[in-house]
């Protein structure tokens, strides 16, 4: 029975072990076949070239300089290879003088690695014109990799920064939502470039190949090309911007020039900064210096600057005043002070307007009139009207992290400050002061909505690809509104061509026949006991208003809004009537206005 039991186990051993043999030798010949070909089948990724940026007569405004990046084999600061590893380094830095010997170095040891068999990089990018004279000596060291790596380059250095963006190094952050800027190494940081990242960046090709022991390539089995050079043009025209640049030397601000439906010919925040320092980097003192400025050259002003808007939302403020409780025949007589609730609220004009209806109201900008129809009309009814003709709200142009601006409302200040609402809330709403507070992009939206009666989705974009990017306006407006907007845009003609009205000493100049609102923000408040107020150029200059002026043109026949912020400009139409007439002058003069009836026939 012993005998039978022990034969019994060893023949139970003898069966595993056999079927084990035959696991090895034949099952697992396909897993073991797979670890073979992992062991010498490389993927070699492809990065795909970023797209250029085009203005809409094709000329380049972001584009790839032609430059190369130089690699250093893996493991040569081992003991055994350390020599080589220096040898190298000299050799490098005799040809290229320009190197960082340090640098090289900590690019280096950051990389490399027991576990690390791939080539490091060192020197990210030489200029094309540098290493083409020692191209052919670097190519033939087997420690030495010479890559091609395009950088990207802004030809017109400051102009429109804010609006193309930048790119940068992409940050262990960026790589984490994105692996394949592990790769790229570089991303959209701001602007455009930001915007747009995913489709100018492309998509990375690979190529699978055979190698030995030493790694060194035997055969290329397979190729997928990397989608790449995806271009993107933009309404933008390069040498308009290039001259509304020129026109706003030495001012803070913002400026939009934008078609009636949407598509923005120009626009530029103030003051501007070299987009090609963010590429190649920049010292800490010139960071220091510029984010510390307090013209704030790193804030995109069109989506990023809240500012009260001033005397510019009295037209759509009258609008809603004329087709909701009040009359178009509704008047008040202006005496410049409106006492209420322990306040005096006083109008622009000392000695008052006197009997002023709306028409008035919007050509000399009297407060007292929008005070009275304040009161009458109320809070929500302003809030909810203001916010459809698209304050408060994001504007939908292309550019990231845009800002809403606030329409102030009961609502809004009891979300948000958990506190009621007072009478002179509305009163300060009414003339675009208080809380209130919007974008210029916002402001040359809701100007093209007063035009035309559209409201336009601002676009740089042209054409993404082959794809033509033109987003509809869109209606928001009443029936009532509609029939009634003629009267508001009379009153606007009026501002800018009729005596009394607030623009018309400033745009005298200008070929175009325009319709327009000015707009003065004030910075600091004014105390209740000021009899006489101080002049705006008497005032320390970071004490001054914000100069609003937006406007259309030709008056008859609406095709481009220009609105203009001069931060600490004082007076709207002084500060900015000037370079609002020569930009529609060069517009005239570049025909993108088609006028019928000439300011000289008036």
């Amino acid at each position: 029975m012993k005998i039978k039991f022990i034969i019994f186990l060893f023949s139970i051993f003898w069966f595993a072990l056999i079927g084990r043999v035959f696991y090895l030798a034949v099952e697992s010949n396909t897993y073991y076949d797979k670890l073979s070909q992992n062991n010498t089948i490389k993927i070699e990724k492809i990065a795909p070239v970023r797209g250029e940026i085009l203005d809409r007569n094709n000329l380049p405004i972001a584009i790839n300089k032609l430059g190369f990046k130089i690699e250093l084999q893996p493991h040569l600061m081992s003991d055994e290879k350390k020599d080589i590893f220096n040898e190298e380094l000299d050799f490098l830095i005799k040809l290229l003088p320009q190197l960082d010997r340090e640098v090289i170095i900590k690019n280096y040891k950051k990389v490399d690695s027991y576990y690390n068999h791939s080539f490091i990089e060192v020197v990210n990018f030489i200029a094309y014109e540098d290493i083409i004279p020692v191209y052919a000596i670097l190519n033939l060291r087997e420690t030495i990799n010479i890559v091609p790596s395009p950088k990207r380059f802004y030809p017109y250095n400051e102009i429109a920064a804010h609006i193309i963006g930048y790119v940068a190094r992409a940050n262990q952050k960026d790589i984490d939502e994105d692996n394949s800027l592990e790769l790229i190494g570089y991303t959209g940081k701001n602007g455009l470039e930001k915007y747009y990242n995913a489709y100018l960046q492309g998509e990375e090709g690979r190529r699978e190949i055979k190698v030995n022991a030493k790694n060194k390539e035997i055969e290329e089995l397979s190729y997928k090309s990397a989608v790449e050079d995806k271009k993107l043009m933009l309404n933008i025209d390069i040498e308009l911007q290039k001259y509304i640049s020129e026109l706003f030397v030495g001012k803070s601000g913002a400026v939009v020039v934008m078609d009636v439906n949407g598509s923005i010919l120009s626009a530029s925040s103030y003051p501007e900064y070299n987009l090609n320092i963010f590429v190649s980097g920049m010292s800490q003192e010139m960071y220091a210096e510029l984010s510390s400025s307090l013209e704030h050259p790193f804030t995109n002003k069109l989506v990023n600057g809240l500012y009260p808007p001033g005397s510019t939302i009295k037209t759509g403020l009258g609008l809603l005043y004329i087709t909701t409780e009040l009359d178009e025949k509704w008047s008040v007589n202006c005496e410049s002070n409106l006492p209420l609730g322990g306040r005096v609220f006083r109008c622009w004009k000392t000695h008052g307007h006197g009997k002023t209806e709306i028409n008035k109201a919007i050509r000399e900008s009297c407060d007292d009139f929008f005070y009275k129809g304040s009161l009458i009309v109320g809070n929500e009814k302003m809030a909810e009207g203001l916010m459809r003709y698209g304050l408060g709200k994001k504007t939908g142009v292309d550019l990231p992290n845009e800002f809403i601006g606030v329409v102030p409302s009961r609502e809004w200040k009891r979300k948000k400050y958990k506190r009621s609402w007072n009478i002179g809330e509305t009163i300060n709403t009414s003339i675009g002061q208080g809380d209130f507070l919007a974008t210029p992009i916002q402001i040359a939206q809701y100007t093209a909505l007063m035009a035309t009666g559209k409201l336009p989705v601002p676009h740089f974009a042209k054409m993404i690809g082959n794809d033509v990017y033109a987003p509809k306006p869109q209606d928001v407006l009443s029936e009532e509104e509609l029939k009634k907007l003629p009267k508001i845009q009379k009153a606007m003609f009026e501002v800018c061509n009729t005596s009394g009205g607030t623009a018309v000493n400033y745009v005298k100049k200008s070929k175009v026949i325009l319709a327009g609102k000015t707009g003065t923000a004030q910075v600091v408040a004014i105390k209740q006991d000021i009899k006489k107020r101080e002049l705006e150029h008497e005032m320390d200059y970071y004490n001054r208003s914000h100069a609003w002026f937006t406007t259309y043109g030709p008056y008859k026949n609406p095709q481009y809004v220009v609105s203009v912020l001069v931060e600490h400009g004082g007076h709207g139409g002084a500060a900015s009537g000037e370079i609002i007439s020569k930009i529609y002058n060069k517009l005239l003069e570049l025909d993108y206005i088609q006028q019928e009836n000439p300011k000289s026939k008036r």
